[in-house]
């Protein structure tokens, strides 16, 4: 059996032109200044990665698609990353959108519950000796 022979291809042909975009769809997605607003590089909170944010209220008719987003999203504590994850925005967008929504009310903010290093001598003590009681 012989294998099938390969045609070459001519250099001087060009690839067909790509197919026009109707006028109706964008082809790109908003640009993240339209997401932010027009001062959204001059607010400064103290969020960080593992900030908690936490909905307080539903989602107003005037609120953008990622705040009404985001305030689905934290019926539950949901940490910034987790957030910037689930919406597919860079975490600055997210400070900015999530500052808005801190300003506005709609969420609250907390810093996250930090486990202590070493448990307590005496309950780990009082668990053991239940265990030796069973």
């Amino acid at each position: 059996m012989t294998p099938p022979k390969r045609q070459r291809r001519n250099p001087t042909e060009q690839p067909p032109p790509p197919p026009p975009v109707p006028a109706g769809k964008p082809k790109n997605p908003e640009r993240l200044f339209v997401v932010a607003g027009p001062d959204g590089g001059e607010r400064d909170r103290d969020l960080d990665l593992v900030t908690l944010i936490v909905a307080r209220a539903e989602p107003p008719p005037s609120a953008t698609p990622e705040q009404t987003a985001l305030l689905r999203l934290c019926s539950s504590p949901l940490s910034v990353a987790e957030l910037s994850a689930y919406l597919n925005l860079p975490f600055s967008m997210m400070t900015v959108v999530i500052t808005d929504m801190l300003t506005a009310g709609l969420v609250t903010a907390r810093a996250p519950i930090v486990r202590q290093a070493v448990a307590d001598r005496s309950i780990l003590e009082a668990v053991m000796h239940g265990l030796q009681k069973l």
